[in-house]
């Protein structure tokens, strides 16, 4: 009998620690050990002006560390499911920087995320994508080519290829000022030497096919393709706002390849497409989803006869201000030529 508290005791450790294994859901945990076991969630990083940006949790945090590369002087900063980071003096517009954080919640559960970003940028120019060559031809590349409306700063603008992903962008814009009037060529392969990227005001470093002396060349680095007869493109700001966009549909029968009626819904609802022949935008958002008839014909494109936006019209989101240009009239950094392919 002067064994049995000793008995119990062992009994019940053994309860406890059974109890602990079988636990099926992470509710059960927390009613044992009466705290959170779970680390809180990563949602999302904003630059929300020049001088501020919000880390944002699934709970609220409190900061242990934070490290940018480049380095950066931080001031106050505000903590909660918003974590608030405020800087001292305005952060150069667009410019791409690491954020290594570090937080904890309330039962000591920490998250450490790594992630980049780009700076704010207010002065993001209005333009126009003006001319497209879906199909490859060495030493030929795809490319797009875009027209800026007004004078500003390219950084963390994001250009969308509905072929390669609906939520990923296949390219951010560095931070580079731009002249109004200017044309950019955004170059969808790399496979020749001294094709760089021009981010200064000197026009003429880029070597490479298409590359021109007096436009803006820009490459996305590999040789994989990324842009098609049937597909659509858009242009995006920081705050998902869309500033272009056009749809592209080889023939009836392509129509939903390559996620085509998904980007078609959703540049509808946007208002970010519109149909062929209307003269005014629609009134309200999600009013009208294109389908095949209402988008961008490119039957009969080739290396040489690319996709181009009719400079003569005010620019407008709608296919009746498209054509595709006659055989060997391909413009890549100058005004598109109006000739057009008959066939």
């Amino acid at each position: 009998m002067k064994n049995k508290p000793f008995f119990f005791r062992i009994f019940y450790l053994f309860i406890f620690i059974f109890a602990l294994s079988s636990c099926s859901s992470e509710g059960s945990i927390q009613q044992i050990l009466g705290k959170s076991v779970q680390a809180p969630v990563f949602l999302d990083l904003r630059p929300v002006s020049s001088t501020e940006l919000v880390f944002r949790f699934s709970s609220p945090v409190r900061l242990v560390s934070l490290y940018f590369d480049p380095p950066l002087e931080t001031g106050p900063i505000e903590e909660g499911e918003e974590l608030r980071v405020t800087f001292p003096k305005p952060l150069e517009e667009g410019k791409k920087i690491t954020a290594d954080i570090l937080v904890e919640d309330s039962d000591k559960n920490t998250l450490n995320v790594i992630v980049p970003f780009r700076t704010r940028n207010d002065r993001m120019p209005s333009m126009v994508i003006n001319e497209l060559r879906t199909e490859y031809a060495r030493p030929r590349v795809e490319f797009v080519e875009f027209y800026t409306l007004e004078a500003g700063n390219l950084g963390a603008l994001r250009l969308f290829i509905a072929s390669n992903s609906l939520s990923r962008p296949v390219y951010e814009f560095p931070s580079v000022e731009v002249r109004e009037g200017e044309y950019i060529v955004l170059h969808l392969r790399t496979i020749e030497e001294g094709c760089v990227d021009e981010l200064t005001a000197d026009l003429g470093l880029s070597a490479g096919t298409d590359a021109q002396s007096d436009a803006r060349d820009l490459w996305i680095p590999g040789a994989s393709k990324l842009l098609r007869r049937t597909d659509a493109l858009w242009l995006m700001d920081q705050d998902d706002r869309i500033i272009d966009a056009v749809i592209l549909c080889e023939s009836p029968g392509e129509w939903g390849k390559y996620n085509t009626t998904a980007a078609a819904a959703f540049l509808g609802q946007k208002n970010a497409w519109l149909p062929k022949d209307d003269t005014l935008p629609l009134e309200g958002e999600g009013s009208f989803i294109p389908g095949a008839a209402d988008v961008v014909n490119t039957q009969g494109t080739t290396a040489t006869r690319t996709i181009c936006r009719d400079e003569a019209l005010p620019p407008a989101r709608r296919a009746g201000n498209w054509y595709i240009t006659a055989t060997s009239s391909a413009t890549p950094g100058k005004p598109n030529n109006p000739k057009r392919y008959i066939p």
